[in-house]
């Protein structure tokens, strides 16, 4: 039977071979450093920067410090080969948001009453609305464009005549309140979109995913900030 050690080497001799894959033209850089120069660029690297570096010195630990080839003087506990485990997993077949997000949406035309929407808000709880013009699509419709929308016309007695179009709310959403991304994005790549862009003071309302990335391709599911969150 394998002890905690053997399993743990053993896992990082491949995960420090995928890293090393990655570092082009430096094949003899370490561990260590290779971590700090991926994760500048790779979001599944960057969130497990802290516990792949922690591995270095723990793998330091248990090679430069064997007395012979069967005894090593740290044995890793079974919470860091569970951790170990899911990261290389992640690493070799990471999460994509089409495992996770793959889901009907609900897709208007621009031409549709505000009140149909008004009526998916109480009965579905939904806040994000992709609209489009026939195939076209056009814009995303959320609360936010919404509640703008009433505001800036709260005296009109017309409000919610049948003239009141959604083509009409689009008009007080932020430009570009949206991201297209392919179902093999990763779900890391998925949540650095949404950080990246809020950092940037550009907060976006939802990602929105066809098979290729496409606008022009039929949705098969769409992530919000809320979903983000939760996993």
């Amino acid at each position: 039977m394998y002890k905690n050690s053997d399993i743990f080497i053993a896992s990082f001799h491949r995960i420090e071979k995928y890293l090393k894959s990655k570092v082009y033209n430096k094949k003899e850089i370490g561990f260590a450093r290779a971590v700090k120069m991926l994760r500048k660029s790779n979001p599944i690297i960057r969130r497990y920067s802290d516990d792949l570096l922690e591995f270095a010195e723990l793998r330091n630990a248990i090679v430069h410090n064997k007395t012979d080839i069967t005894y090593a003087i740290a044995e890793p506990h079974d919470t860091v080969i569970e951790r170990m485990k899911l990261i290389e997993e992640e690493l070799f077949r990471p999460r994509t948001v089409a495992q996770l997000f793959s889901r009907k949406v609900y897709c208007f035309q621009q031409s549709e009453n505000v009140s149909r929407i008004l009526s998916f808000i109480r009965n579905k709880g939904f806040t994000k609305f992709p609209v489009y013009d026939g195939q076209r699509f056009k814009g995303l419709i959320t609360q936010k464009g919404i509640a703008k929308w009433l505001a800036m016309n709260l005296e009109d007695n017309r409000l919610f005549s049948e003239n009141t179009i959604l083509l009409d709310i689009l008009a007080y959403e932020q430009e570009g309140n949206y991201r297209f991304v392919a179902e093999n994005t990763s779900v890391y790549e998925a949540d650095d979109i949404f950080k990246a862009n809020t950092e940037k003071g550009h907060r976006i309302g939802a990602l929105l995913i066809t098979k290729n990335g496409s606008p022009s391709e039929k949705l098969t599911g769409i992530i919000t900030n809320y979903d983000i969150m939760k996993i």
